[in-house]
């Protein structure tokens, strides 16, 4: 089955991406390079204040580079960006501004607004937003009223509160980009002044070798050099020479991307003498103090300087090539008929990939959710090995610092094109993050999603342990484990778009997962009890405690969502396996061994205790027969226990481990199926436990999930109750109950509460920067979804619910599904009024085109759906990509 997009410009270049280069270019520089773990060589580990922002214009980076619209080649040698100046700021806005990690009420939190508009997966044609004030830029006013709004009730204060941005006085600057050839980027900087009178800006896109020479590392400094107006030459010992060339009068302006010693004398030590060279602020101090200080001619970072004075609602129009340095010269018009081209052909593609939807608006919020994903690419560089060690050159790290964060790290050496959560908020990738790009991304690029997802499970990445890197604040924490199943979906989606199956790939990520599942179950269930102990499994502080820390006067919690993750896994596991006992019988012992495992932690979940022999049918399990929900339990050092009876999504995860089983698999499968047989008859205390196994369901299917029918109904019922998690705008993550009524436990002379906050979290717990006691989040969202709709695969008609409950109103699950999708998809699809709930904010400055520029926010508030935490968390948020789809399916 031939896919329609192979049939457009951009789909041949997607297809041929590696062989064709398309891959070597694309928007893969950071929005922050400051305040990262990576850049952090300070002793106590406090990465925001080792490099805050005052540092990073004078600052050179150790392990990348950061700037605005930025983009770069797939090693980041070489970084183009926009700088901008309005003649009011104290500095070039060269980079984003927003507050450090416990500098306000929400954690980091940027502080500028910008849209990402579109993108190619080949980055042929790309284009965003940015909003830049006309006065000058409140840095100040920023950061101090966040620190007296700290620990109080009052929202975060942004930019659009701060009054700049009144009267529409700012510019609206386009940055788009468009690939000529594989290595010929053009990029256009449109801008329009909002605003009701006439306003000045200097425009300054910059082009910057990745400072490579000050570490130690041997070969030739790479240099730019002008060759004529408006043109500059590079040359680079990785890199075939390059001509930056302005298309119009430019000013060029050169300094060294090296620390200004002058000016930060505490690193005076860690760099070169001071031999009177242009640092890398030059060119700010330059232009901020009114061109009154000479610069050089040549460098390793350089300026294409224009100054212009635009009339209120004029647009001024500026073009910029970086190119092979043989390439033919381009005019103007060729110029713009080269966007035009990519346009259409940007144009044609996603024609084929929305031709199943009808809805104008709906199409608009699926291009842009895709194409903001495909904005939050990046270059990740991080060798721990040498972080921890020091460069030759420069005196050693503090020797804290071995015993310190990622110490057991040392094999990590990544420098790679990853799809980041936020290229700000969180320029960095994590684990399960990961896993839900990869799976929107497939959406366009499946071959591009099964590389993100195979690149974790890489020797560079993975610990010798099988342990999958989670985040690089601490690699080695626990998140959850959802690889599996987002290789599942990509590859079954990667089937649908090209009618082959991908077996290579599925066999290479299964043999790595196998690994990581052992290492599960060595390290997370060390007293082998199918039992799990994950950490905070990334839902931050959705529960009582920190579950990353030991518990407040000892003892541990059985974690209802680990096990129920690692029953996931098994089964995700098993369907791989199954898949790959298509073509290999020897996969089929691989699945029994996985369909075992399962029934363990499943007969564990309904029965906590010690061996198999020691639980009977008055054993605790994880759930609870009267609340009808799935609990943690906490086990204090005594052995005394407490149930934490506190209703979250950890007690609807367990939905997520199911699969349903064909009536062919004796067939199909011979010896999965007798080892099948095998259990049931020799081994009733696990099988009694999963669902009911032995009665066939629609088409005769047999169901493996750890809800009966009975626990089901009951988890479904408190799931689709308004008044607990069933919101106008999806699944919240706490029930609605827990507002009245919040869940206290008293503690080793403590107190701690769970009360539904559907806003900013009022906890500090993991930094205050997200929030899962009450909002809406979209990933556990879609996995749910996608669990109800493989119980449908069981169920059939079988099976209706009141939805919402107490309605009266009867649903089937694909009905249910819908719905749930349906509250999903309205958080950015216009409603009755023309608003989109996501991005209803009070008192917004805001231009009425904006109503059509999506943001796509980390989570959503339980109550009005408003966009909160990163605000271009497109990662995840991605999902909805998806769920725009006409099936609705992930």
């Amino acid at each position: 089955m031939a896919d329609a997009r192979d049939d457009t410009e951009e789909g041949r270049r997607v297809a041929d991406a590696e062989a064709g280069g398309w891959r070597r270019w694309g928007p893969f520089l950071s929005e922050r390079q400051w305040g990262t773990v990576r850049e952090d060589y300070s002793a106590d580990g406090d990465a925001w204040s080792s490099f805050p922002h005052d540092h990073a214009r004078s600052r050179a980076y150790r392990w990348g580079e950061d700037g605005i619209a930025g983009f770069c080649d797939e090693h980041q040698y070489l970084c183009l960006s926009l700088a901008l100046w309005n003649g009011a700021d104290p500095i070039v806005k060269e980079r984003m501004f927003g507050l450090a990690n416990d500098e306000g009420n929400h954690g980091e939190d940027v502080k500028e607004v910008w849209w990402y508009l579109d993108a190619t997966p080949s980055h042929s044609y790309q284009t965003m937003l940015y909003r830049y004030p006309q006065a000058a830029f409140p840095y100040d006013d920023l950061v101090a009223e966040n620190a007296r709004r700290k620990g109080g009730d009052l929202p975060e204060y942004k930019i659009e509160d701060t009054g700049v941005l009144d009267g529409h006085r700012y510019f609206d600057v386009a940055v788009s980009y468009v690939k000529a050839t594989a290595d010929d980027i053009l990029m256009r900087v449109s801008i329009v002044n909002r605003g009701p009178d006439a306003a000045s800006l200097h425009v300054l896109p910059q082009l910057v070798f990745r400072n490579i020479w000050s570490w130690g590392a041997a070969g030739e400094k790479p240099a730019m050099t002008l060759v004529e107006d408006n043109s500059v030459a590079t040359r680079h010992r990785a890199l075939p020479p390059r001509r930056f060339r302005a298309l119009q009068p430019a000013q060029m302006l050169f300094c060294e991307n090296e620390t200004n010693i002058r000016r930060l004398p505490d690193d005076a030590q860690l760099f070169q003498s001071d031999d009177g060279k242009a640092f890398k602020d030059a060119i700010n101090d330059h232009l901020i103090g009114g061109k009154a200080t000479a610069l050089p001619d040549h460098g390793t970072k350089c300026a294409a300087l224009s100054d212009h004075r635009i009339a209120a609602g004029d647009t001024l129009v500026l073009r910029y090539r970086l190119s092979p340095e043989e390439s033919t010269p381009l005019s103007v018009e060729d110029f713009d008929a080269v966007f035009a081209q990519r346009l259409r052909e940007a144009d044609d593609f996603y024609a084929c990939v929305q031709a199943d939807i009808s809805d104008p608006d709906a199409r608009l919020v699926q291009r842009q959710a895709l194409g903001s994903l495909l904005w939050s690419k990046q270059v990740y560089r991080y060798d721990v090995k040498r972080w921890l060690d020091g460069d030759p050159t420069r005196p050693p790290p503090p020797e804290a610092r071995r015993s310190g964060r990622n110490a057991d790290w040392t094999h990590l050496a990544n420098t790679d094109v990853v799809l980041m959560p936020d290229k700000w908020e969180y320029p960095w990738y994590a684990s399960w993050d990961l896993a839900f790009h990869a799976i929107s991304a497939a959406l366009v690029d499946p071959a591009f999603a099964k590389g993100q997802l195979l690149l974790l499970t890489r020797e560079w990445y993975m610990h010798p342990s099988g342990q999958l890197p989670a985040y690089e604040w601490a690699f080695d924490d626990a998140n959850p484990p959802i690889h599996a199943f987002a290789a599942l979906r990509v590859y079954r989606m990667d089937a649908a778009l090209t009618g082959t199956a991908d077996r290579a790939f599925l066999e290479r990520i299964f043999h790595k997962l196998m690994i990581n599942f052992t290492w599960w179950v060595n390290r997370k269930d060390a007293a082998g009890r199918n039992l799990f102990q994950g950490g905070f499994l990334g839902l931050d502080n959705i529960g009582v405690f920190d579950r990353s820390k030991p518990i407040p006067g000892g003892g541990y919690i059985e974690q209802s969502d680990g096990t129920a993750w690692m029953a996931m896994y098994a089964l995700n596991l098993m369907r791989m396996a199954l898949e790959l006992a298509r073509e290999n019988a020897v996969y089929e012992d691989v699945a029994s061994k996985f369909f075992e495992h399962f029934l363990t932690i499943a007969s564990a979940m309904t029965h906590v205790g010690g061996s198999e022999a020691e639980k009977g049918e008055s054993g605790r399990g994880l759930w609870d027969d009267e609340d009808g929900f799935f609990y943690d339990a906490l086990v204090l050092p005594d052995g005394s226990e407490t149930t934490l009876r506190v209703r979250s999504l950890v007690g609807l995860i367990p939905l997520c481990a199911v699969e349903v089983l064909d009536a062919d698999i004796a067939t199909r499968h011979p010896g999965f199926a007798a080892r099948l047989g095998w259990m049931l008859k020799h081994r009733p205390d696990l099988t009694g436990q999963v669902s009911r196994f032995t009665e066939p369901g629609q088409d005769r299917r047999l169901l493996l999930s750890l809800l009966r029918r009975s626990r089901m109904t009951a988890l479904l019922t408190r799931m689709l109750d308004e008044t607990e998690f069933l919101s106008p705008f999806g699944l919240r993550s706490l029930s609605k109950a827990h507002e009245e009524t919040p869940f206290a436990l008293d503690l080793d002379g403590a107190r701690f509460e769970v009360r539904y906050e559907p806003g900013l979290s009022k906890s500090a717990m993991f930094g205050g920067n997200s929030n899962w006691r009450g909002p809406v989040w979209m990933p556990l969202n879609a996995m749910i979804i996608d669990a109800l709709r493989e119980f449908d695969r069981f169920y059939g008609d079988g099976f209706a619910i009141e939805c919402p409950a107490g309605s009266g109103r009867m649903l089937g699950l694909p009905a249910i599904c819908d719905e749930i999708c349906r509250r999903l998809c309205a958080l950015f699809l216009k409603d009755d009024e023309g608003r989109r709930p996501a991005m209803i904010r009070p008192g917004d400055a805001s231009d009425p085109a904006d109503i059509d520029r999506i943001t796509f926010n980390e989570f959503f508030h339980g109550d009005t759906g408003q966009g909160l935490g990163a605000s271009h968390q497109t990662g995840w948020t991605a999902l909805v990509a998806l769920l725009l789809k006409p099936d609705r399916r992930t």
